[in-house]
């Protein structure tokens, strides 16, 4: 077995594990559905759609975060603040563009991920920490601006908050902005050199800053792909929701998290796909709609997340030690047996060592 082998091998283990999620998304809506049939409505699966469009955007920025072994958990303030400026910005200048209003939510969220990117990639502090960090920071910051105040849909333009309820050909326009998204980042990630890249780094960041990747300005690159994501994020909440306040996202950041994870991303770095982590995000709006309609408590909702989450950490390093294990079955295998080196340059007087010997005679 070579090592290309061992690696196919483990490409086709990740991809099982994603068709593990889409096959417990199946059944979970088929379980549901035999309790109560309007759960497969054409209103309840937009529902459905609407409620994880913002999740995948979400988990989806932070794949590509955890891609290269790091983490952002900064992303539900980013989301707060990026959703109120929208706001703000339509309360306090009526007239203002839509696009433009939505390239200043985007241009927020690029900021904080360039200011998460900066500390990370080049200041090499523990994206945990700084994450943390910002979190709160942003967040306090969101606060501060509001000072207790909201912005409610009538500060909004009507043609804006259409993004949040209108539909195309019976799809909500939410979820097709967040299926766009979706494509557009699987695509770079699978068919760009800059985007395989990062795969590199979170498998063995030494080995892959020695090949020659530079790994601090991918880093960079994956934490301001988060933050746009997030403050894009932001403007939809906005259009969704109508009303905005401080408080808006928190929390958020442990959903996005358990998506990615329970999506096949491995926390760990170097393993998984957005599509992986579109799958966990729609799994997990799919679970808080099902288990209401069961009559489930809120409790259970909350237990089923963490033990998929365990689950996934669980699967996460079983694949990884099966595959660590084929890759050193196949370096065994391809090395030559003990003795063959020997006898070859053994072979007309010890090989070339005792041929030098003999010409300097």
């Amino acid at each position: 077995m070579s090592a290309a082998a061992a690696g196919a091998g483990a490409r086709r283990a990740w991809a099982v594990r994603e068709l593990g999620v889409l096959l417990a998304l199946v059944l979970l809506v088929a379980v549901t559905a035999a309790d109560n049939s309007r759960f497969l409505s054409a209103q309840s699966v937009r529902d459905v759609l609407l409620s994880a469009s913002i999740l995948i955007v979400l988990a989806v920025g932070q794949t590509v975060v955890v891609l290269t072994r790091n983490i952002d958990l900064s992303v539900g303030s980013v989301l707060g603040l990026a959703a109120f400026a929208t706001g703000t910005l339509f309360a306090s200048a009526p007239g203002t563009p839509i696009p433009l209003a939505m390239l200043a939510g985007v241009g927020i969220g690029a900021l904080c991920g360039l200011l998460n990117g900066a500390l990370v990639a080049l200041a090499r502090v523990p994206a945990l920490v700084i994450t943390l960090g910002t979190l709160y920071v942003l967040r306090g910051v969101g606060h501060s601006w509001a000072s207790g105040d909201q912005i409610n849909a009538a500060d909004m333009p009507g043609a804006f908050l259409d993004l949040g309820t209108a539909t195309l050909l019976g799809v909500p326009v939410l979820a097709l902005l967040a299926a766009a998204v979706l494509l557009g980042v699987a695509t770079w990630l699978s068919s760009y050199r800059s985007g395989r890249e990062l795969y590199a780094i979170g498998s063995e960041p030494d080995a892959a800053r020695l090949s020659g990747i530079p790994v601090g300005r991918r880093v960079f690159t994956a934490f301001l792909v988060s933050g746009s994501l997030a403050g894009l994020a932001g403007v939809l909440y906005a259009a969704r929701y109508g009303t905005v306040d401080a408080t808006a996202g928190a929390g958020l950041e442990l959903q996005v998290v358990a998506a990615v994870v329970v999506g096949g991303v491995a926390i760990f770095g170097g393993s998984g796909t957005a599509w992986g982590a579109a799958l966990g995000a729609l799994l997990l709006t799919t679970i808080g709609s099902s288990l209401a309609v069961l009559r489930v408590d809120p409790f259970w909702q909350q237990a089923v997340v963490g033990a998929l989450i365990l689950a996934a950490i669980g699967l996460d390093r079983l694949l990884a030690a099966r595959s660590a294990a084929g890759a050193a079955r196949a370096r065994g295998r391809a090395r030559p047996p003990r003795g063959r080196a020997d006898s070859t340059a053994d072979a007309g007087g010890r090989g070339p060592a005792r041929e030098a010997r003999n010409h300097g005679a």
